[in-house]
């Protein structure tokens, strides 16, 4: 009898030791993903102030905050195909360096106006396919037994949307509006330069003979790319939603000040920032569908209580905080089952689609809250839709999710 080739769930092989050059390179490209973020999020915390100082509807802000997205969302099947034909070393400074030039013009020029705010979020949306290239180019530096932990940490960099939120409304009040915005490109400037330097692609990579189209056509036809493609629009789509629309939100809703708004929405990022490594590890240790089940299984439940709109002492609290750690376990797990199914010369395809899928996710309901607060004067029904999402989720991770893992390896995922 064949023996199962996965080590999903078993503890790693002696001889899978990992080198403390993968460790750095770990190092690096998560603060590469962290920057890169941390500038694809600086308008979002600015968005209240700057619907106040121009007259913006609430569509249009919620707009000004989508955009960034929506771009980063798809420039990451382009990036995350790239990665694989050219490697991380060669990515990470391009993209890095590419990212300076919107912040730059938002900073000095481009907030004056609503369109002119648009087309400098617009080319913003280049820091968020940095994720597209750190996911294929950690992947390759750490063996399977060990990448949904190394994964999921890369993903920790995600907490660059808490520098956001954390320093741009005071950095503002301090210096004027350019002030973030020259900081940001500063910091990008010497990572581009750093990572220049320092980053180097794993040994024995595998790199892809095949050209673009055709890559792109072959992973389309992946099972993985369309099953963890509608996980990760749920679980990250969910995270990038509330940490771009919950200033807005608390503001709207409690009545809280923008700082005040700010502040919290920087803790329910740091949350899931901190949940998404604890997600991949468990994913090792479990497999991803446990830990999926019950992170879907808990955004489910806080949405349906958020929807009464309860004190935010302590229930409303207590269930953005569970959500916010759902919302992170579970995008680490997605990414963990990315590493276990894409073929190896893939990943950085398979990446770029499911990073896109997420991103989209995180597009849409900014602009659907927005609309529908706009019509009914409350949050209400698109929590109860985050509900149903979460619940539709669940049942297709139970059913065919785990059917595929159990198809390709039946000892991969424990019953």
């Amino acid at each position: 009898m064949l023996q199962p080739s996965s080590t999903t769930n078993r503890a790693p092989r002696p001889g899978a030791a990992v080198t403390g050059r993968a460790w750095l390179m770990l190092a690096l490209a998560t603060a590469g993903f962290a920057l890169n973020f941390w500038a694809w999020a600086l308008l979002s915390p600015l968005a209240p102030r700057l619907q106040d100082s121009l007259g913006l509807s609430s569509f249009q802000q919620s707009l000004l905050v989508a955009v960034p997205v929506i771009v980063g969302s798809l420039g990451r099947i382009p990036v995350g195909a790239l990665t694989d034909r050219f490697g991380g070393r060669v990515m990470f400074p391009l993209v890095s360096a590419a990212t300076i030039v919107p912040v730059l013009y938002l900073g000095l020029a481009g907030h004056s106006s609503l369109p002119a705010l648009l087309a400098g979020g617009f080319f913003l949306g280049i820091g968020g396919t940095a994720f597209a290239v750190g996911v294929p180019f950690v992947s390759a530096w750490f063996p399977p037994e060990r990448r949904g932990l190394a994964i999921g940490i890369f993903g920790a960099g995600m907490g660059g949307t808490a520098i956001s939120a954390l320093t741009t409304v005071k950095l503002v009040d301090a210096n004027g509006m350019a002030n973030p915005f020259l900081i940001t490109a500063g910091v990008l400037a010497v990572y581009a330069a750093v990572s220049a330097l320092l980053l180097r692609d794993a040994p024995g990579r595998t790199v892809p003979t095949e050209p673009l189209a055709r890559r792109l056509t072959a992973t389309f036809k992946l099972g993985v790319t369309w099953q963890a493609s509608a996980l990760y629009a749920v679980a990250f789509g969910g995270y990038v939603a509330f940490s771009v629309y919950l200033p807005t939100y608390l503001k709207t809703g409690y009545g809280l000040t923008q700082a005040d708004a700010a502040n919290r929405m920087a803790g329910f990022v740091l949350l899931a920032v901190a949940m998404r490594p604890v997600g991949g590890w468990l994913s090792d240790r479990i497999g991803p569908v446990r830990v999926l089940n019950g992170a879907l299984a808990l955004v489910a439940a806080g949405a349906v209580v958020q929807a009464f709109t309860p004190s935010l002492a302590p229930v409303g609290t207590l269930a953005f905080l569970a959500m916010a750690a759902a919302l992170g376990a579970g995008s680490g797990a997605v990414f963990a089952l990315v590493a276990l199914l894409a073929p190896a010369n893939k990943v950085g395809s398979v990446t770029g689609v499911v990073g896109a899928a997420g991103g989209l996710g995180g597009f849409l309901p900014p602009l659907v809250m927005g609309a529908l607060y706009g019509t009914y004067g409350s949050y209400a029904w698109g929590l109860i839709l985050l509900a149903l999402v979460a619940a539709a989720a669940l049942a297709y991770t139970g059913t065919v999710v785990r059917r595929g893992i159990d198809r390709r390896d039946p000892a991969a995922q424990p019953h």
